[in-house]
């Protein structure tokens, strides 16, 4: 069983609404300090506060990119990312062009992705596919040509479509990119239980706003 401790290092405590205020930025930056989470998940206008509320801690400032639609122009995404990383971001959460995949258009697919991981430099990149408007077939092209480009991690959903991460689509997206590979379990993972069957099925990290309710699930489990 994982103690809480443990489970906080999986987890991007994420605040991504789009009326999050400065206060709630803080509160989420206190948080994360408190717990020990692995970073702040935050969209690209709180990327300073974030780097200036964690400066000098382990928490990592985790920046998205074409959030949440993935559809504009990949030179936009692109300049998104160099701007967040110029702020301070430590790790960049991009979405994909899903229409661009459901078409074919691979080599633009890819592309997108290339330029947005060329913005970032060294830092890690983490592919957001939005599993849930693919197909089982789409999902695996995805993952292998999000591991072709940026080689570090692939992410489930964003939590703002249709649907968040099962933990079919992680074990699926576990068994294409391998053993070296991240997979990021975001959208819907709420409680403990949901938090250790992501990980079980293959996730390496979890995106959620609820980790103050994992790991207090965590420690209420290990009183047991």
């Amino acid at each position: 069983m994982l103690k809480p401790e443990e489970l906080a290092g999986y987890i991007d405590h994420t605040l991504l609404a789009t009326n999050a205020t400065e206060d709630k930025i803080t509160q989420l930056c206190q948080e994360a300090l408190q717990h020990n989470f692995a970073s702040v998940c935050v969209n690209s206008c709180w990327t300073a506060t974030c780097a200036a509320l964690l400066k000098g801690s382990p928490v990592k400032v985790c920046t998205v990119v074409g959030f949440p639609l993935g559809a504009m122009k990949s030179e936009s995404k692109a300049l998104e990312a160099a701007q967040a990383v110029a702020d301070g971001a430590t790790e960049i959460d991009m979405v994909v062009n899903v229409g661009w995949l459901k078409e074919g258009r691979l080599d633009a697919f890819e592309q997108d992705i290339l330029l947005v991981k060329e913005a970032c430099g060294d830092l890690l990149l983490k592919v957001i596919i939005e599993t849930c408007l693919l197909s089982d077939e789409e999902k695996q092209t995805a993952c292998r040509l999000a591991a072709s480009a940026a080689g570090r991690y692939v992410e489930t959903s964003t939590g703002f479509s249709t649907g968040g991460a099962t933990e079919q689509d992680v074990a699926l997206m576990r068994s294409v990119v391998g053993e070296h590979i991240g997979v990021k379990a975001s959208g819907g993972v709420r409680s403990f239980e949901t938090a250790v069957a992501m990980i079980s099925s293959g996730a390496s990290r979890l995106g959620t706003s609820s980790g103050i309710a994992i790991v207090q699930g965590a420690a209420s489990h290990a009183a047991y």
